[in-house]
C-alpha cells in the first residue's frame, strides 16, 4: 500500500461566515460557522471533530 494515497489530506473548508443566518449541521441541527449558501455537507465544530476522530488514521 502506498502511505501517500492511504492518508488523504482533509478536503478544502468553506471560509467561516461574518454573521448570520449560518447553515444547519446535518447531524445535530445546531447552527454551524459557515454562511448558509455554502454547498454540501456542513457540520458544527462538535461534530466536525467528532467526524475527525473517526475518520483519522491510526497507522
Amino acid at each position: 500500500m502506498d502511505d501517500e494515497t492511504y492518508c488523504a489530506p482533509a478536503p478544502e473548508r468553506p471560509a467561516p461566515a461574518d454573521g448570520p443566518p449560518y447553515a444547519e449541521c446535518v447531524l445535530c441541527r445546531e447552527p454551524t460557522e459557515y454562511p448558509e449558501s455554502v454547498k454540501g455537507i456542513t457540520l458544527c465544530p462538535v461534530c466536525e471533530w467528532q467526524e475527525a476522530q473517526r475518520t483519522a488514521c491510526s497507522g
